[in-house]
């Protein structure tokens, strides 16, 4: 019966008779632990080659290959004594290659309130990724804001670092990143500046459970005269195929906002398509 079920190539199912027949059968544990020993090697053997292919096949691949992505899109519409109509798209792209990775990412917030627009943000950037290992890497960072609100017609970041996978399974992934940039502002009432910043973020990935994953993105910009920090903490679940709901809280500080308040925070509920 083992030997049927590692024959069937089902790792599962002969951990499950492996473990029954153990307990049936205490005095053939020499016997069952042999054939125990020969699933393992079948699976290491099989796991190696997998590893070894897809290797081979993101050194192979041309820079049109290999690349995943997702579309989120949010949309809400409140009338009464406050008339507000807000949408929210955002567009991610993401490309692993043997040495490289690539990262491409947007997102476009509009909301008007009682006829007038209240909530202007866009965000788009471009991050690759230099791999040392399966955890060390080296990044660059090129990236575009717009938030009138917040103070800024345009934000423009350019930077480098290292970051590191300290959590790398299939699970749980945890990434940390850090170094200098350049950042260079046009203010919407004030001459545009340049400055030296200090960037660290912060990148989480949870399964809890098939088709339910839990994330939390952060990033810090230090400086001077005006630092700002950005938060996002979603739950995802599947519903059909490469369809999900999202549930996400938001926070984005700004210490110099021309806005009143420093801190800004948005509870959405959002689809999103993963190709």
């Amino acid at each position: 019966m083992i030997e049927a079920a590692i024959a069937s190539g089902d790792k599962t199912a002969a951990e499950t008779v492996i473990r029954y027949a153990k307990q049936a059968d205490p005095a053939g544990a020499r016997e069952i632990g042999a054939l125990e020993d020969k699933l393992n090697h079948i699976v290491s053997e099989k796991e190696a080659a997998a590893a070894e292919e897809k290797q081979r096949k993101l050194a192979d691949g041309n820079i049109l290959d290999n690349w995943k992505g997702q579309v989120e899109l949010g949309a809400y519409r409140s009338t009464g004594n406050t008339d507000n109509l807000g949408v929210y798209g955002s567009l991610d792209l993401a490309r692993e290659g043997f040495k490289w990775r690539h990262k491409i990412s947007g997102r476009v917030e509009l909301q008007r309130t009682n006829g007038a627009t209240s909530t202007e943000r866009a965000n788009a950037s471009y991050q690759p990724n230099y791999k040392f290992n399966d955890r060390l890497y080296s990044f660059g960072l090129a990236q575009y804001e717009h938030d009138p609100f917040s103070g800024y017609d345009g934000r423009y970041t350019l930077g480098g670092g290292v970051g590191y996978g300290v959590l790398a399974s299939d699970r749980l992934h945890l990434d940390l990143e850090g170094g200098p940039a350049v950042r260079h502002v046009d203010p919407t009432d004030d001459e545009s500046m340049t400055h030296i910043i200090g960037r660290a973020s912060l990148g989480f990935k949870w399964k809890i459970a098939p088709g339910l994953q839990i994330a939390n993105n952060d990033a810090l910009y230090l400086e001077e005269s005006a630092s700002n920090a950005s938060s996002v903490t979603s739950l995802d679940a599947s519903l059909i195929g490469a369809l999900k709901l999202r549930l996400s809280y938001n926070v984005q500080y700004e210490s110099n906002s021309a806005a009143r308040e420093t801190l800004d925070t948005q509870t959405r509920t959002s689809l999103v398509f993963s190709f």
